[in-house]
């Protein structure tokens, strides 16, 4: 099993100090969020600078919310961006649900599934070389792969998880092991439904917060502001992992149910938490 580091949306001028102290350790990813109506940095952008400054750690987004991007100007980004980390980029998509981000961008909150579809169909077949239309050739740079990079899609229903197998993608889970189960199910029976050979990468999200009672309190505040536009502010802020025994025991219960890897989301911005995340895993 892998590990990864979930990068604290609160605090943009140090990720690059989170981001070396995480490759220095046993981490494998550097995980980002993405909002467009919310203080967070943009997360194509700061895995760039990210991947700049780091040799050997993946940058992935967790997840990229593709129906409010313009698809042919999305693909040039991410091919960029495969090509200069060297093929680092796991690029994690999703459809969003919150109403003020597709007011933003004047996209139709009830069509964003049909439209992560539309983009990525697009973006496949830009990556692939094909012009973009009649009258309009292909756009690049091509990325280090045909077919893009390694896919990811986030998501709790039946026809969203679909997209693992429709798309050949893995799974990014934000559920707890009580309810991680079936989400990793569906994900398989995807895979297998559409006459896929091997078995889709499962990638699971834990919100965790290890150090003194200030840090973790910290984490609450901003995990709370985070999740306020739902009624699930509290229920959320309740599942934080806050100590290396329930960290320990969370990552017992991933592995029996098959993950390939469990992302730390950290919302509190201590960076000496990725000291402890590696003692803990050690």
């Amino acid at each position: 099993m892998q590990f990864g580091i979930g990068l604290p949306i609160s605090a943009p001028h140090a990720l690059l100090d989170w981001a070396r102290r995480a490759e220095a350790g046993p981490f494998a990813t550097l995980g980002l969020l993405d909002r467009l109506v919310y203080d967070n940095p943009e997360p194509l952008t700061a895995l760039a600078v990210i991947a700049g400054a780091t040799d050997r750690i993946r940058v992935q987004t967790e997840v990229l919310l593709a129906p409010l991007r313009d698809p042919v100007l999305l693909a040039k980004q991410i091919a960029t961006l495969d090509v200069m980390s060297g093929g680092r980029l796991t690029l994690g998509l999703g459809v969003g649900g919150r109403a003020d981000d597709h007011i933003a961008s004047s996209t139709d909150l009830r069509t964003r599934g049909k439209r992560l579809d539309q983009n990525l169909e697009v973006m496949r077949r830009l990556w692939s070389g094909k012009p973009y239309g009649d009258d309009c050739g292909p756009v690049g740079p091509a990325p280090l792969q045909p077919e893009g990079p390694q896919l990811l899609f986030g998501g709790f229903q039946p026809a969203a998880i679909d997209r693992v197998g429709r798309w050949g993608g893995g799974l990014l889970a934000a559920a707890p092991p009580s309810w991680a189960g079936g989400l990793f199910d569906t994900a398989r029976a995807s895979w297998k439904a559409h006459g896929r050979s091997g078995s889709p990468r499962i990638v699971t999200q834990v919100n965790v917060a290890l150090g003194a009672p200030s840090v973790i309190e910290e984490a609450r505040t901003t995990m709370r502001a985070y999740y306020s536009f739902t009624d699930r502010a509290d229920f959320m802020v309740n599942g934080m992992l806050t100590t290396p025994a329930e960290i320990r025991t969370a990552i017992t219960q991933f592995d029996a149910l098959g993950a390939d890897e469990v992302v730390f989301y950290c919302y509190g911005t201590d960076p000496t938490q990725i000291d402890r995340l590696a003692d803990t895993i050690a």
